[in-house]
């Protein structure tokens, strides 16, 4: 059997670890960040996709110093083109990525050639079992997993220009430039009309979704599920708590907003020994039928429905920093398949 072989660096001349080791503090968020997390690991995942798995041919860059070059993008919000500037200018970055000082990254060219080869070979799977991995690789590290959960969701804006795209689909007949992306609705709005009359009107967006389920302690988020953006937010709830159950975390509680007020969700958790602490809408408790408002009104009492209420906010900040901080407000790419792959790199902890 051949051995594995990749492009030589020159981390370990004097013009990588020993340089590194006189002018980069110990306490770099970058430093930190190649020594605490095993990323030999991730090779596993990543080797299936390269012809001989990595044995023969010329050798191709390490995929472990693509895949880190991918996380500095979205950590940092660059564009494939900014984060090949950043990994030759940024000497935490070249130390990060494994290069010596004398070296240039890869360009952006082969960071779109890993994606491809990668999509190509295993879709969106070997993405969500790096995922996986960092959240085990976090557990064993030592960071605690509260018994609360949060599941929502947030809209990201397709890649698209939506009046173009409306005139080439009318005027030329051709079809959409994303044709995975669909119409959603954030929420409803207060509106005026001509007459000033006060009405609600739905905002909507173009593009997709990301469904998240977060831990309240450590605010990681542990499962994804990617979809297009008219999806029903409800129905999202059982996958992702079988996806959180599958890495094995000691949940007791799921919270969620309104839209996961459904019927068979309650159902779902309740099947699964799990509290819920879903937000009830109005009509719970305010119908005709006593017994049923009663039977909500002792689960809105339940110490452990408030307690699970009162994490929510939680999982909006994880928004607000995801789409303020590393990109999440909009597709970098088309279609659901490269969106998924966005997602599972800006949620990974």
């Amino acid at each position: 059997m051949a051995k594995v072989h990749f492009k030589k660096t020159t981390d370990n001349s004097f013009f990588g670890n020993f340089l590194y080791s006189q002018v980069l503090p110990s306490n770099h968020f970058l430093v930190k960040l190649k020594e605490e997390i095993p990323w030999s690991s991730f090779l596993p995942q990543l080797l299936p996709y390269y012809k001989g798995g990595g044995e023969y041919g010329q050798p191709a860059f390490d995929p472990l110093l693509v895949l880190k070059m991918l996380f500095l993008s979205y950590l940092y919000d660059l564009s494939e083109r900014q984060v090949e500037e950043f990994a030759n200018f940024n000497l935490p970055a070249k130390y990060f990525l494994g290069l010596g000082v004398d070296q240039h990254p890869p360009d952006h060219a082969t960071l779109t050639v890993f994606k491809d080869r990668l999509l190509k070979g295993g879709g969106v799977l070997p993405y969500e079992q790096i995922f996986t991995k960092i959240i085990k690789i976090a557990a064993n590290k030592g960071i605690a997993f509260g018994d609360i959960q949060i599941i929502d969701s947030s809209h990201t804006l397709a890649n698209v220009n939506t009046f173009k795209d409306r005139e080439r689909k009318e005027k030329e007949r051709k079809p959409p430039c994303d044709p995975d992306a669909r119409w959603g609705v954030k929420h409803l709005k207060e509106a005026r009309t001509d007459k000033g009359k006060k009405v609600k009107v739905k905002d909507q967006f173009y593009g997709f979704k990301s469904h998240t389920s977060l831990n309240s302690q450590s605010l990681l988020t542990t499962s994804v599920k990617v979809t297009s953006g008219e999806a029903y937010n409800g129905q999202f709830l059982p996958p992702l708590v079988r996806k959180d159950q599958s890495k094995r975390l000691n949940v007791k509680i799921y919270s969620a907003d309104k839209g996961y007020d459904d019927g068979n969700n309650h159902e779902f958790l309740k099947g699964k020994g799990i509290k819920t602490a879903i937000c009830l809408n109005k009509d719970r408790t305010s119908s005709k039928d006593q017994e049923n408002n009663a039977y909500w009104q002792r689960l809105k009492d339940d110490p452990d429905y408030q307690r699970g209420q009162g994490e929510r906010y939680k999982v909006e900040r994880s928004y607000a920093d995801a789409k303020t901080r590393h990109g999440l407000k909009r597709c970098r790419y088309l279609g659901l398949a490269k969106f998924t792959i966005q997602s599972y790199l800006i949620f990974a902890p």
